[in-house]
């Protein structure tokens, strides 16, 4: 059995690393994550997703964009991760 393909909780907290998940997850990763966020009430989070050549940080921004329950998003602040982290302000479930 590959231990890749066995699911795993990833503890619901305001940040998300994205380092420890393959660059084709990371879409559905994020979309789930802030689900889950919002469902237990956090409605401020911060996802890391590195500097590098930002093709993450430009992928996980158009799922952002997309998203009618993500009031805005943008750069973390420097001490946070600057352009190496998007913080995101999510609609609580009542609103939608």
């Amino acid at each position: 059995m590959d231990d890749d393909d066995e699911p795993f909780e990833y503890p619901i907290t305001d940040r998300l690393d994205l380092h420890a998940f393959a660059p084709r997850e990371v879409v559905s990763v994020v979309e789930e994550y802030l689900l889950a966020c919002r469902a237990q009430g956090l409605l401020e989070v911060r996802i890391v997703h590195g500097r590098g050549k930002g093709v993450q940080r430009a992928e996980v921004r158009r799922l952002l964009g997309r998203l009618e329950y993500v009031l805005d998003f943008g750069d973390a602040p420097p001490v946070s991760g600057g352009w190496g982290a998007t913080t995101v302000r999510l609609a609580s479930g009542e609103e939608n």
